[in-house]
């Protein structure tokens, strides 16, 4: 092929290289040149033209996608006609797309001619969605390099012989038998959430539900309900569990043998998705099912599902070898090796998902231990009380918005914060204790907010940034619903709680704070692991006071 100006008198049969504009007439690219159109050039004063001038063998651009695309064929895959050397390929059915990635890097490697660019492997698709598209990158492609890509587009795959390079598995229409544990404490809603992700994700796949088996969290009474499911005919086997699962031996895979099953795989390098179990009784797959799999978002159950519903068997090795690209949200959960944390900076930045949290500041406390002082008001070395600095730490994160809850010396502590975008909360029987406070709190959060972080006033140590960290870890769909700082394993604060146990927080009663509610729900928990000992260090003594820079230089 050659390319360059091209004298009229020798560009008749050349391709255009570049679009033409003349008085009345537009010359495309592409265009290939016959009289009339050197007659246009010639008219318009033009003596030569930029030109392509195939050679023997050379195979025009629309006729080489076309071999290629017709090479790449197979069933439920339809192409677009060649045009500007370009061929589009689509599903004719929903399904799963798959294909042989090291194939279709040799294609892309034989030569830079030739490029064919596609979806993701294993990428749930729809009727009509493209595929994949062939592009010619010059005008013409050697007949040689053609012949190359067109036995290699022929080949099978190496370890799937019966498959062509790219094909699409259609959905079957499988029956799911889903069985639902119960623990006593877990809200209807939570139950009710499981059962409408499951059901969105089977039906986007083709199949349908049996109705739902509802059973207690112990290993018998699990495994009975799946014996009933699958005399139902059910083709897949889900367990939600009440409780995530933590070991090959808990209660849903021990349920999955007692009913006669084998564990095949437990975990998956897929986040999130991790505490996924991988089983069967009989021929027919039994799954039991990670926490985030009560969210409809996109989390390493879908990625099994999807195979398993497109006819494949999904195996041990075939979960192991998810890893990459496994990685479908990043969160901030535990970001730092225990051992190594004091050594490792604070990590930076915005939260990485955007949840509408508001603060709560408790600052309306007596300050028995240091009366008759009010050790949020006590003015550091640079005359900055500490409520002060504890709020502007709060106001430097994505929380929002900050409402500090005042009692004893109400009108002192408003203002110390004159002026600070806060709003303000009273408890007038803060006397009775923290609960007091904590209720009057929780009673001027606004209806949007997803959840409620409650922060100490006199934790002037805690930045803006480990209040970010937080915040990051926070999704109550994933089940991450509680969130606690910890420092070398031991739990800190401040905690950000899920608006679902509001009603419970403003049950309390006393001189104690929401913390015990946590064991309650461990499952719901996740503890996110600090670079330093802020998260456990208040100040309520004089004496403690002394371990604070600002104010033991100033006694």
């Amino acid at each position: 092929m050659n390319f360059g100006p091209t004298p009229l008198e020798e560009a008749r049969g050349a391709i255009l290289a570049h679009t033409v504009r003349l008085t009345g007439k537009v010359l495309k690219k592409g265009t290939v040149l016959d009289e009339a159109a050197i007659a246009a050039l010639r008219d318009a004063g033009r003596r030569e033209v930029v030109a392509v001038r195939l050679e023997s063998g050379d195979v025009p651009e629309d006729e080489a996608a076309d071999r290629i695309a017709d090479a790449l064929m197979a069933p439920l895959v339809a192409r677009s006609r060649a045009a500007t050397g370009r061929v589009n390929l689509f599903a004719e059915s929903a399904g799963l797309f798959s294909l042989d990635a090291a194939l279709i890097e040799r294609l892309n490697a034989v030569d830079e001619s030739v490029t064919i660019a596609t979806l993701p492997n294993h990428s749930v698709v729809s009727a009509k969605e493209m595929l994949a598209t062939i592009k010619i990158i010059p005008f013409a492609v050697p007949g040689r390099v053609l012949a190359v890509v067109e036995a290699i587009a022929r080949s099978r795959r190496s370890g799937a012989p019966g498959l062509p390079a790219l094909a699409v598995q259609p959905f079957r229409a499988l029956s799911v038998g889903l069985v639902l544990t119960e623990l006593p404490g877990i809200k209807e809603s939570v139950m009710e959430g499981a059962v409408e992700a499951t059901d969105s994700r089977i039906r986007a796949l083709l199949g349908t539900m049996l109705p739902v088996e509802r059973a207690r969290h112990e290993e018998a009474p699990v495994a009975e309900a799946l014996g009933r499911l699958k005399r139902a005919g059910a083709d897949l086997l889900l367990i939600a569990g009440a409780s995530a699962v933590v070991d090959r031996r808990d209660v849903g895979p021990a349920a999955i043998v007692r009913a006669g099953g084998v564990i095949e795989h437990f975990g998956m390098p897929v986040d999130p998705g991790n505490l996924i179990c991988l089983g069967r009784v009989g021929d027919v797959p039994a799954l039991v099912l990670p926490g985030c799999a009560r969210s409809p978002k996109l989390n390493g159950f879908d990625w099994v599902l999807a195979r398993l519903f497109a006819g494949q068997k999904v195996t041990a090795r075939d979960i192991m070898g998810m890893g990459v690209g496994g990685l479908l949200k990043e969160i901030e959960t535990r970001p730092l090796p225990r051992a190594e944390a004091p050594r490792n900076p604070v990590v930076t930045g915005p939260p990485r998902r955007a949840r509408t949290v508001c603060a709560l500041v408790l600052a309306a406390g007596r300050s028995r231990r240091m009366a008759p002082l009010n050790k949020l008001l006590l003015p550091d070395n640079k005359g900055v009380p500490m409520i002060l600095r504890v709020v502007d730490n709060v106001l430097a994160s994505h929380a929002s918005p900050v409402i500090v809850v005042t009692g004893h010396e109400r009108e002192r502590v408003e203002e110390a914060l004159a002026g600070r975008p806060v709003l303000f909360a009273f408890a007038p029987n803060y006397a009775d204790g923290l609960s007091a406070s904590l209720k009057a709190g929780l009673a001027a959060v606004p209806p949007e907010a997803e959840g409620i972080m409650v922060c100490l006033g006199d934790m002037p140590l805690v930045s803006g940034v480990m209040l970010d960290r937080l915040l990051s870890a926070f999704d109550p769909e994933e089940g991450r619903a509680i969130v606690q700082p910890t420092f070398r394993g031991k739990q800190g604060n401040p905690m950000l709680w899920a608006r679902e146990f509001l009603p419970q927080m403003l049950a309390i009663t006393g001189d104690i704070g929401a913390r015990h509610l946590a064991a309650r729900h461990a499952d719901r928990l996740v503890e996110v692991e600090m670079a330093s000992d802020a998260v456990l260090r208040d100040f309520d003594t004089t004496e403690s006071l002394k371990g604070l820079p600002e104010y033991a230089a100033k006694r």
